[in-house]
Formats: structure tokens, C-alpha cells, sequence
């Protein structure tokens, strides 16, 4: 999904759950707004708090994307099919100058 893609949709009322799987430090640093603070070391342990229902959509971000590649995968692996990366990530996210949320949801 892109960024506009995602913009476009948080607009109209209708978003994906984003789930933002950076570590807690990086989370707080700035995320989308209403993203859900996801930690990919959450996932992996399969404590992480999820949609119950595997086929809500979901966008996975993180800095760059090798950590939202993994979450994607292993997501997938637990019955997660309806899961999207964000084009670009967090870093392409704010070089675009979207806005950021810096405190805790």
C-alpha cells in the first residue's frame, strides 16, 4: 500500500489496522497515527495484541522494511492473509512530510 493509499483511506473513515512492529523507543519517536505499537519481537514470542479476525486488512511498517518482511511472513504463517507492506516504511513516511503521532495511543 502506498502512503497516499493509506492517507486516502484514513481520510474516508474506513483504515487498514496499521500495525507498526519498531521497538517500543522508535514507536514513541513518531508513528502513524492510530497505529497499533506491534513489536516484532511480540509476534515472534505470539504474544502480540492482533485483530481476532485473521481477515481484517492489515499494513505492516517498520523503519526500512526487513522487520515488516519478517512480521508479514510469520503473520501469514499464523493465518493472516489479508496483509499488505507500506511502501517505503516509516523512513519514506515522514522524508514525505506525513504527519506523525510521538506519543503513546
Amino acid at each position: 500500500m502506498t502512503p497516499d493509499q493509506l492517507v486516502s483511506r484514513i481520510k474516508q473513515g474506513w483504515p487498514p489496522v496499521v500495525c507498526d512492529v519498531r521497538s517500543g523507543m522508535e514507536y514513541v519517536s513518531g508513528h502513524i497515527h492510530g497505529a497499533a505499537h506491534t513489536p516484532l519481537t511480540k509476534i515472534i514470542a505470539g504474544n502480540a495484541v492482533l485483530p481476532a479476525n485473521r481477515e481484517e486488512p492489515l499494513v505492516i511498517v517498520c523503519e526500512h522494511g526487513p522487520r515488516a518482511m519478517l512480521a508479514m511472513k510469520i503473520l501469514a504463517w499464523r493465518g493472516y492473509r489479508n496483509t499488505e507492506l507500506l511502501d517505503g516504511h516509516m523512513s519514506a513516511w515522514r522524508q514525505n512530510g506525513w504527519p506523525v503521532q510521538k506519543e503513546l495511543d
